[in-house]
């Protein structure tokens, strides 16, 4: 079962609100001069127009229905390059608790300007969630998350990735996956349970305890030991000054890692806490999700290309 942390209230309180204009150069970064020069007024940290706006010419937008094995249909908001060849790598994206709000369809966007064929598969279809849009509001999410069942969920990624796979029309089918907040938990266990889905994993402050409810005392073994079954390079990032996601915990994820030789990159960053990349809420600081998405572009283009 997902995680049932609050995304608004897991972050030290002296982690001020950061309001940032004029961020042309990490927005160059992340989608090309263009973007950077039509995101200059942007005020990032509040609820702010999208970095690359849906009808951005070099992308296409589309709400494809998916059809999971869970036996259900469900909502996805994707992206792709326009007239993107039929090798394009793709990137799943997992959503967090707040849904396929208006911040991560930016993000599928974010994506699909700089290459990727990219889909963003709505785990709440069918469970009546309100809009996560320009709220920071958890508590109708709440309910929610506690009705997402580990089985479904892997189910309906992997109609994620089979559209990204039948859109590419064969060739080198490479895809990536990527979550935040609850999104980042998911995509740490797709990176243990379906490496024959996924080529790199990229994990933005996902939860790195199995099997425990809290964050009390040091991490015991047995609550790492899903670390030798990861079989797909896994990218991660988190926040020091996170209160439900302990930096020593990420430390001793590392060190695993470490010792059993596995591909992986993974870094804390001292400024910011929970929801760093969050770019419409406060949570949001502008150096780490700059240096984090940095990061994810080139663990992606490391093993996608």
């Amino acid at each position: 079962m997902p995680d049932l942390t609050d995304p608004t209230r897991a972050t030290n309180p002296a982690l001020k609100r950061r309001l940032f204009v004029g961020l042309s150069a990490a927005v160059a970064t992340l989608a090309g001069p263009a973007t950077a020069l039509a995101a200059d007024a942007l005020e990032f940290g509040k609820p702010h127009p999208p970095i690359v706006p849906e009808d951005d010419p070099d992308i296409a937008v589309s709400r494809p229905p998916l059809q999971s094995s869970s036996g259900r249909t469900i909502e996805s908001y994707a992206a792709a390059p326009k007239n993107a060849p039929a090798t394009t790598p793709g990137v799943v994206v997992v959503m967090g608790a707040f849904g396929v709000d208006n911040q991560l369809r930016d993000t599928v966007r974010r994506f699909a300007k700089v290459g990727y064929r990219t889909i963003a598969p709505n785990l709440y279809s069918g469970l009546d969630a309100p809009s996560g849009d320009n709220t920071d509001n958890f508590e109708p999410f709440r309910p929610l998350l506690g009705k997402l069942a580990d089985d479904t969920v892997d189910a309906d990624l992997a109609a994620g990735s089979s559209y990204l796979r039948a859109a590419q029309g064969g060739g080198a089918r490479k895809l990536g996956v990527t979550g935040f907040c609850m999104g980042g938990s998911i995509t740490l266990r797709q990176a243990v349970d379906h490496p024959e889905l996924y080529q790199a994993a990229a994990v933005w402050y996902g939860k790195v305890r199995y099997g425990t409810t809290g964050n009390l005392g040091a991490i015991t073994p047995i609550a790492l030991a899903y670390a030798d079954e990861i079989k797909t390079p896994l990218l991660g990032s988190w926040g020091e000054r996170d209160t439900s996601i302990l930096g020593d915990d990420v430390r001793a994820l590392d060190r695993r890692l470490a010792d059993l030789r596995k591909p992986h990159d993974l870094k804390i960053y001292a400024s910011a806490g929970h929801g760093f990349f969050d770019d419409i809420r406060s949570s949001y600081d502008p150096f780490a999700a700059d240096d984090a998405w940095k990061r994810t572009l080139a663990w992606f283009d490391r093993y996608l290309h």
